[in-house]
């Protein structure tokens, strides 16, 4: 039971926000009384922290799956995003956003979290696309990867619009990616922009 708790609130909070869903909301939802809900989580905001908690490991587990499928680099980014996408479509106000507004210190926890697992996720990109061609050698790899993810969740923390957060971050690939393209990574990236215009 406390797993699909746990599933229907997460839904629920990226649907219509970590504020507006209440307990209630979350009972009626799941056609059970607010006493079963409250017989895992003593609040809300102890359920709020599950459900982010669950919510990053299973973003992890997404990605460490899109990278074993063996993309280039450059693709590997592209797919990463479109799976960040597709799990934030059904949002209007970004809940990264929300997260911070209403629940600063849970914010604070997940996105410590978040900034450890892309440090690595980065990193490995990076050694990946210049192994390929795609990156040029010599970069500043620690300092790269930091740059990528400061500007990510500095536009996360701050726009309200899920929508124009993803249209942001894709400019932001755009933008580490040509910062550290080889002239062969500037066509693929090239051909991963004309294939979301299609």
């Amino acid at each position: 039971m406390k797993e699909k708790i746990i599933s229907t609130a997460t839904n629920m909070f990226l649907k219509l926000g970590f504020k507006s869903v209440t307990m209630d909301d979350i009972a009626c939802e799941m056609c059970i009384s607010k006493k079963t809900i409250y017989k895992f989580f003593d609040n809300k905001e102890l359920l709020i922290e599950e459900t982010t908690s669950m919510f990053h490991y299973q973003i992890h587990e997404i990605i460490n799956e899109i990278v074993l499928k063996n993309y280039n680099a450059i693709e590997e980014n592209f797919e990463i995003r479109k799976m960040f996408k597709d799990m934030f479509k059904s949002a209007d106000n970004s809940p990264v956003y929300q997260l911070k507004k209403h629940y600063p210190s849970i914010y604070e926890t997940i996105i410590n979290r978040e900034i450890e697992e892309c440090d690595t996720v980065f990193k490995q990109n990076i050694i990946k696309g210049i192994k390929q061609g795609l990156y040029r050698e010599g970069i500043n790899i620690d300092s790269i990867a930091k740059f990528h993810y400061t500007l990510i969740f500095g536009i996360k923390g701050i726009i309200i619009s899920e929508k124009e957060a993803q249209k942001l971050e894709l400019e932001i690939l755009e933008y580490h990616t040509r910062a550290i393209a080889t002239e062969f990574g500037v066509k693929e990236l090239e051909k991963q922009l004309m294939n979301l215009e299609k």
